[in-house]
């Protein structure tokens, strides 16, 4: 297997029937980074409102599910958090992946940060993650926030990446011509 990892998290039609900002693009990016890669790891979130198998809970219509990919169910905003992703990464050999999805602010931060702790190495597809306008702040201004606050992360020698989808994807690109 290639080392293009991408984890969705939490794109499902319960979550972002809440107004998620510019879900089209992120929708699309996050479709790009799928087709690109080797394996796609997809967290949902079960609660209530979003209980297994209900339509709630599914991946949004827009997104692509490639035949192997791994699905990974969670109750927290922490996609580790009593689940078997760590048991997955595991088993297929993963210790790094590009994170994208929704909510930029809680499962998405949450999962980067615990994952990162537990020496995975994590690039954030800076543009294709989302979240909705809070009380205080706009969803647009969060997203930017939390890129700039991952940057910045001190986790020493494990940096946390941030970068656009089309840096990603060309990067992927290079590294398929030189190996």
């Amino acid at each position: 297997m290639g080392n293009n990892v991408v984890m969705v998290v939490d794109m499902q039609d319960g979550v972002l029937a809440t107004p998620r900002f510019d879900r089209a693009g992120r929708c699309a990016r996050i479709n790009q980074l799928i087709a690109a890669a080797d394996q796609v790891i997809f967290i949902q979130h079960v609660g209530p409102g979003l209980e297994a198998n209900s339509a709630s809970w599914r991946i949004v219509p827009e997104l692509q599910q490639p035949a192997n990919a791994l699905y990974v169910n969670k109750t927290a905003c922490d996609g580790f958090w009593q689940t078997d992703l760590a048991a997955k990464l595991e088993q297929h050999g993963i210790t790094s992946f590009v994170i994208c999805g929704c909510a930029t602010d809680y499962c998405v931060d949450t999962t980067l940060k615990v994952g990162a702790s537990l020496g995975y190495r994590i690039t954030v597809a800076a543009d294709a993650h989302t979240t909705a306008d809070r009380t205080f702040v706009s969803a647009e201004q969060l997203i930017n926030q939390h890129n700039e606050v991952w940057a910045d992360l001190i986790l020493p020698g494990n940096p946390v990446q941030v970068r656009p989808t089309a840096e990603l994807l060309a990067s992927w690109q290079v590294e398929a011509v030189n190996p």
